[in-house]
Order: C-alpha cells, then sequence, then structure tokens
C-alpha cells in the first residue's frame, strides 16, 4: 500500500524535471537567437558633391635630365686622370688628359709658320708695291717731258722747213722721235695704271692667301693641343669611368659618362585609350622607394609602339637630394583631368576589390541619402 501511495508523488516530481530542461532548453534557444541578431556598429558618413582627379598609373624607369658621353676628338694615351665615380663636376671642370707632346711640337712650328707669312705680306703692302708704284710713277713723268721736248722740236723744224733753212729729212727725224716718245709715255702710263688696277691687288692677294694659309694650319695644330685636355661639357656627376693612364683609348669609344640627376624623367609606357586624355604640363607624382615627389608631364609620345601597342610618356621631377637614381623603377601618377561636380565618397568607406578596384563597405559605412539628393 504504501508504494502505491508513492505514485503520486513520483509522477509529479518527474514533471517538475521535465518542465524544467524544456524551461532551459527554451532559454539556451532565446540566448543563441539573441545573439544571432546583435544589431551591426553602422558609422555614418556624408557623401557630397566636389571635384574629382581622374588619375592614371603606371610603372616607369628613371633617366637622368641630361647625360653626356665624354669622347675625344684625337687619339693619344690617357696622361692622368683627374676625377673618378661618382665626383659631383662643373661645365668645363678638367677631367683628364690624354699625351701631347707631339702635337705641341707641330703647333709651334706652325706658329712659326704663320709668323713669316706675316712678315711676308707687310713687307709686300708697305714696302714693295710702293716702291714699284713710285718707280712706274717716275717713268710716267720722264716719259711725258720727253714726249713733250719731242713735239717742240719737231713744231720747230716744221716751221724752218716752210722758211727754206731746214732739209725735210730732219723734219722726218724728229717726226719719227716724237712718235717714239709718244709710244714710250704710252707704254709707262700704262704699266702705271696695271700697278693701280692689276698688280698691287693680285700680289697682296697672294701675299694674304698664304698668310691666311699659314694661319689656318696653325690654328688647327694648336686645337689639336686644345683637345688633349678633356673636360666636362655639363653639370653633374661622374657615373663611368673605365679608363686609366697609359691605356689606348679606342676610336669613339666614351672617356667617362657624366649624368645630371638634379632633376629626374620617368618613362612610362602607358596603354593608348588612356594616354589620350594626358597632356604636356598636367600634375604627377612618382613613387618610389624613397618616398613621392611631385612633377609634371614634359613628352607624350606621338607615336604607339607596335609591339606593346602603348605610348611613352615622360614624368620629369626635382630630385632633392639626388635620392632617385637613374634605372630605378618607380610608379608615376598622372592627373589626367579634373572631374567637376560630382559624388565624392569619403575615403574611409572605399575597400580595395577582387578584382583591383575599389568598392564601398557597405558593412561599416552608411551614405546619407539626404546628401544626394534622393529619398
Amino acid at each position: 500500500m504504501s508504494g502505491q501511495n508513492n505514485l503520486p508523488h513520483r509522477g509529479a516530481a518527474l514533471a517538475c524535471l521535465i518542465g524544467a530542461g524544456l524551461l532551459l532548453s527554451g532559454c539556451a534557444k532565446k540566448t543563441e537567437g539573441e545573439a544571432a541578431e546583435a544589431p551591426t556598429p553602422v558609422t555614418v558618413e556624408t557623401a557630397v558633391r566636389g571635384a574629382i582627379d581622374h588619375v592614371i598609373s603606371g610603372d616607369a624607369v628613371l633617366y637622368p635630365i641630361n647625360q653626356a658621353n665624354v669622347t675625344s676628338k684625337i687619339s693619344a694615351p690617357i696622361k692622368r686622370v683627374l676625377v673618378n665615380r661618382g665626383d659631383h663636376v662643373t661645365a668645363g671642370k678638367l677631367l683628364l688628359e690624354l699625351e701631347g707632346t707631339d702635337l705641341a711640337a707641330a703647333a709651334e712650328e706652325s706658329k712659326q709658320q704663320y709668323e713669316t707669312a706675316q712678315a711676308t705680306y707687310q713687307t709686300i703692302t708697305g714696302a714693295t708695291v710702293v716702291d714699284d708704284r713710285t718707280r712706274s710713277e717716275a717713268d710716267v713723268k720722264s716719259a711725258e717731258q720727253a714726249l713733250d721736248a719731242s713735239k717742240r722740236v719737231y713744231d720747230n723744224r716744221v716751221v724752218l722747213q716752210k722758211e727754206g733753212a731746214l732739209a725735210a729729212k730732219l723734219v722726218d727725224d724728229a717726226r719719227v722721235a716724237m712718235v717714239q716718245a709718244q709710244s714710250a709715255y704710252d707704254t709707262t702710263k700704262r704699266h702705271l695704271e696695271g700697278l693701280n688696277r692689276v698688280s698691287q691687288q693680285q700680289v697682296i692677294r697672294s701675299a694674304q692667301a698664304q698668310m691666311s694659309a699659314a694661319k689656318a694650319h696653325y690654328e688647327t695644330a694648336a686645337a689639336q693641343v686644345v683637345y688633349t685636355e678633356i673636360r666636362s661639357p655639363i653639370n653633374g656627376i661622374v657615373a663611368d669611368r673605365p679608363l686609366y693612364p697609359g691605356e689606348m683609348p679606342a676610336s669613339g669609344a666614351p672617356l667617362l659618362t657624366i649624368v645630371d640627376i638634379h632633376q629626374i624623367v620617368a618613362r612610362a609606357n602607358l596603354p593608348v585609350k588612356e594616354v589620350a586624355s594626358i597632356k604636356v604640363g598636367v600634375p604627377a607624382r612618382i613613387k618610389g622607394p624613397d618616398g613621392d615627389i611631385p612633377g609634371k608631364v614634359t613628352v607624350v609620345s606621338p607615336a604607339v609602339d607596335p609591339n606593346t601597342t602603348t605610348v611613352e610618356v615622360w614624368v620629369q621631377a626635382d630630385n632633392p637630394g639626388e635620392k632617385l637614381k637613374p634605372g630605378g623603377t618607380v610608379r608615376v601618377s598622372i592627373i589626367a583631368e579634373t572631374i567637376q561636380n560630382t559624388i565624392v565618397v569619403p575615403a574611409t568607406a572605399l575597400l580595395n576589390a577582387d578584382d583591383g578596384g575599389q568598392k564601398v563597405d557597405r558593412k561599416s559605412t552608411r551614405l546619407n541619402s539626404s546628401h544626394l539628393g534622393i529619398s
């Protein structure tokens, strides 16, 4: 009886346990549901209207703003080298010297020949021509006097013949003498005129030509001596110095290479469709391991590379501290154009997309639609 009386109590306890389990299970499910439905944090940023730069980027290779491969105009061994690689030089600075002893001797010989030709020219122009002219003038004057005398003799004999006091033969002799005197006068006069017109000019020209030829020969020899001194044609840095004293440079081979990198040029090959909007003078930036410097576009090639179907664009910029080195690879960003009155999304709302572009992060940022003119 007692066991039967306890059955109701056991059933009640079991019901309580089942109810408690269900209650706990419901609480657990409710807790999980509440956790799944927790609110997402949202940062509200305002998108406004403004200007956006259309930026075109690409990889580029650096080049110096100026470069000079210094060569020699003569063939001679190197006597001494006055600079080393990495030295800063200025335009006109002596870089190295070539052997030129034989050239100096040849220049001195040419100088002496030139001075001799000068002396000859001065002698001809200052003495010989003047003396010839003086003698010719004296001859003309003497011939003129002789002609006058022969004319007077002839006239007197003609008068005496008419009076019957003189034979006709003497008159004829006087006429012959007068004709001869006239001929001598004409000859000396033409000679003087020839000296004034022809002889003086020809002699002077000949002497002047000889002097000019000697001068040219001397200047050529002197220039050969000057060519033994190799000087820098530009301001810059010695980038290469492959030769040493005693070596004979190959014909046409550079003795030194000078580069000017106080400014740098980044040359990029960009797609044709992007280059169409790039103009010379637009701003740009050069980004490399040593920083980010401003520049501008200086060259947009008018031709397309048929192998790559790209166009070469040059971006020039100052190179403070000469940190950027020729041959290095950098990234150029060119502002091709500025688009006005467009929606400007805050930078904090942008994420890198899988395709390499950018997208708006909708989870962390909401755009205030009232500022966009939409409902």
